[in-house]
């Protein structure tokens, strides 16, 4: 009942924009059929894949004064039978965003509430947009961006899993107890440069059951290139501190160039490095590079063999990859081609592995049907090594393959703008 009640103030509030500046809402509805079999690991022999079609649905409202901003974001995520047809009980509603902005002056704003963190290429802090429920945080931002050349952001969360009068162990659920970090971006001619400091706090009980926080720091620089039709990134991190009373030592280094080649067709190249750590290596420390907060499913394949809900604390990636992309009026088409290798030894038994895991082979095409309707599928095979077999179970001889197909729906359902 208190859902309802809220969306009535927001309609009342729409129906009186004398008192606003700007007041928009749109909405997005999401549907996406999936074939899985073979999806973010090896499927075991003779196994039958999974069928099903999941659903995102978003209610956006945006509001802005002289010296306020707010947004609200109402989400509804299910796969398509979830929810009995005569159910009386839907436990899929959330809000993915609900933030309100103060505007101190034209440089400096504080940002409070539950909002998404976007930075660079998704690769630390991302939205996870592909996922239906997406990624937001709870968080405190302060922005100062003295000219359109530069800006910096810097970032607080303490997360608790409730009200309580005592200190109460936290379970974890965001994946971390607190964070706090600062990222400065530069644009600089035909360079750009954004520098990030992140320190990741995790509690849990030590060995004397006493509630501990430990903070691991993530650090580095991210450079970018563009002239003409070339462009060039690269970016490297290092992590450091400690994690689960463990010594953290861990590195990341990514690169990628692209071309035009005509006005249709681009193509590039990329590499990426996450350090692993050796299966047979017994010490505590932690070797691995963890992306954190990202967009992984922009990374290393659309299976998600690697960083998406797994891989963790592993043995690492080299992902060696080629883009080659077309677009031409409504119609879009991308083949991406990766070779994916062990950063660290794989064993199996006492017998070291060879590190080459295999190839994975994404494709996607795109159309948009009309100007708030888009229709985007794709299918992804991986041909798996034995190293792979050993790394994630399954059987690398059956067809390991995900396809789906996806319609997205983005309309704008009202704007209104005072002077």
């Amino acid at each position: 009942m208190k859902k309802h009640f809220f969306l009535i103030f927001i309609v009342v509030l729409s129906a009186t924009p004398i008192l606003a500046q700007q007041f928009d809402i749109s909405a997005e509805i999401r549907p996406r059929y999936e074939n899985k079999h073979g999806y973010q690991t090896l499927i075991e022999k003779d196994a039958d894949g999974a069928n099903f079609v999941s659903q995102r649905t978003r209610l956006n409202f945006n509001f802005q004064q002289e010296k306020i901003r707010l947004k609200v974001s109402l989400q509804n995520v299910r796969v398509w039978g979830d929810v009995g047809t005569l159910s009386s009980d839907d436990t899929a509603n959330a809000l993915h965003e609900a933030w309100a902005e103060a505007i101190l002056n034209d440089k400096i704003t504080l940002r409070l509430g539950r909002q998404e963190i976007v930075y660079d290429d998704h690769r630390i802090f991302g939205n996870v947009g592909w996922a239906q429920q997406a990624r937001s945080h709870d968080a405190f931002l302060f922005k100062y961006i003295p000219n359109e050349n530069n800006r910096l952001d810097i970032g607080f969360a303490l997360n608790s899993d409730g009200q309580s009068n005592i200190d109460n162990l936290y379970s974890n659920a965001a994946g971390y107890k607190a964070f706090q970090y600062a990222w400065y971006h530069g644009n600089f001619d035909k360079f750009g440069l954004s520098v990030l400091i992140l320190n990741t706090g995790i509690e849990y009980l030590d060995a004397n059951t006493n509630q501990t926080v430990d903070y691991m720091q993530t650090i580095g620089p991210r450079l970018t290139y563009k002239s003409g039709k070339f462009n060039a990134d690269i970016s490297t991190y290092f992590q450091t501190g400690k994690s689960l009373d463990a010594d953290v030592s861990a590195s990341y280094l990514a690169g990628n160039v692209g071309y035009k080649i005509a006005d249709n067709l681009t193509f590039g190249l990329g590499m990426e490095y996450l350090s692993g750590k050796d299966m047979n290596d017994t010490d505590s420390d932690v070797k691995s590079f963890a992306p954190l907060f990202g967009t992984n499913h922009k990374f290393n394949g659309w299976m998600d063999y690697f960083y998406v809900g797994n891989h963790a604390g592993s043995v690492g990636l080299t992902d060696i990859s080629a883009t080659l992309a077309y677009k031409k009026g409504k119609f879009s088409a991308k083949f991406i081609p990766h070779f994916f290798s062990a950063a660290a030894d794989v064993f199996d038994g006492f017998s070291k592995m060879d590190n080459n895991l295999g190839t994975e082979i994404d494709f996607t095409v795109g159309y948009k049907i009309a100007k708030d309707i888009t229709l985007n599928a794709g299918y992804s095979k991986m041909f798996a090594t034995d190293t792979m077999e050993v790394l994630k179970g399954g059987d690398r001889s059956e067809d390991n393959s995900w396809g789906w197909i996806m319609f997205t729906f983005k309309p704008k359902l009202f704007s209104h703008k005072v002077e």
